[in-house]
């Protein structure tokens, strides 16, 4: 029996062993492979298609050096969406409501653009830490603030995706938990939270693939910046 309604994002362990990694690792054995024939199969065609319509809106806005990161972050909005819409299911876990995943996730992919961006064009990328024609007087405060909110970044994109999908999750316990009271006392109250709670999930299932979408495409104009 749960004691809080954050226990469901406690990291699970059975045998020792933590749950987290089966649960990062399994989702990819789940997706159909290509076959050596001349035609793949219709689920395979409908993945390629997506695959390809997400990349070529990711990879739109950026030169062809940066062109060079468009496996990376297909494979990593792929494996996001897929982990955020497990999640839903009963008796799973998420495990990007983890902060520390996401942070994990979002700081070393941060730091290779900002290190990409100094070794190959290293004034461009200083130049961003001050506007041009910024008056001399405001010259050390901007400096400041533009560094604050460049080391901002990782911790915004890590923080984004924890919150939604954690006030996403919260609220479907608790709705649920109101059907699960209400159906013996008040049934049409309850018959009308059940419809709320379903509405509620198809919008967690948006905001799963929107999430995942958007951290992938702010890295993407994080590197637009350093390429």
């Amino acid at each position: 029996m749960m004691t809080s309604l954050f226990d469901q994002f406690a990291s699970p362990y059975s045998l020792g062993i933590p749950l987290i990694a089966i649960a990062i690792v399994l989702p990819w054995v789940m997706y159909p492979t290509s076959s050596p024939r001349w035609l793949n199969d219709r689920l395979v065609t409908i993945q390629g298609w997506a695959v390809n319509r997400s990349t070529n809106q990711l990879m739109l806005p950026l030169n062809l050096k940066g062109h060079k990161w468009s496996l990376l972050l297909a494979s990593l909005m792929i494996f996001l969406i897929t982990i955020n819409m497990l999640g839903l299911l009963p008796y799973t876990f998420t495990p990007t409501t983890q902060l520390s995943l996401n942070m994990g996730i979002a700081v070393p992919l941060w730091l290779a653009t900002v290190i990409m961006g100094m070794r190959n064009q290293p004034t461009i990328a200083l130049g961003h830490l001050l506007p041009e024609g910024t008056p001399i007087p405001l010259i050390p405060v901007l400096i400041i603030i533009e560094t604050i909110s460049l080391f901002i970044r990782p911790l915004a994109l890590g923080v984004r995706l924890t919150a939604n999908l954690t006030a996403g999750h919260l609220l479907i316990q608790l709705i649920a938990t109101a059907v699960y009271i209400l159906l013996p006392i008040l049934p049409a109250v309850a018959i009308l939270t059940a419809t709320m709670l379903f509405l509620l999930t198809l919008l967690e299932v948006a905001v799963a693939m929107i999430q995942a979408y958007v951290f992938v495409l702010l890295l993407s104009l994080y590197l637009q910046e350093n390429v």
